[in-house]
């Protein structure tokens, strides 16, 4: 079987081609440290808002991380099977 944890960051295309569900993963467990997003709080904010700087940039980066880089929407969309904690890794993966 094809088992991905998501430890922390797992942006756009390098999240698909690392055994998602997108390309028939078995199982996908997610951290809650992870996050899943199309990119980075970051580089998302300066698109949408087209190239925001300053403090508005950090509250909507902040914004953005609260609404879409966290494990959760994923896991709501079928993406990430189950959210685990870290000290219980070993044991989901072994089963």
């Amino acid at each position: 079987p094809k088992i991905t944890v998501i430890t922390r960051k797992a942006y756009g295309g390098a999240y698909d081609v690392m055994s998602s569900k997108h390309l028939r993963g078995d199982m996908n467990y997610a951290w809650p440290t992870a996050e899943v997003a199309v990119m980075g709080a970051q580089g998302a904010v300066k698109i949408i808002f087209r190239g925001g700087h300053g403090s508005h940039a950090q509250e909507r980066e902040a914004e953005y991380v609260d609404k879409f880089a966290n494990p959760f929407p994923a896991a709501v969309r079928g993406f990430v099977d189950d959210i685990i904690e870290p000290n219980t890794t070993r044991q989901r993966i072994c089963r």
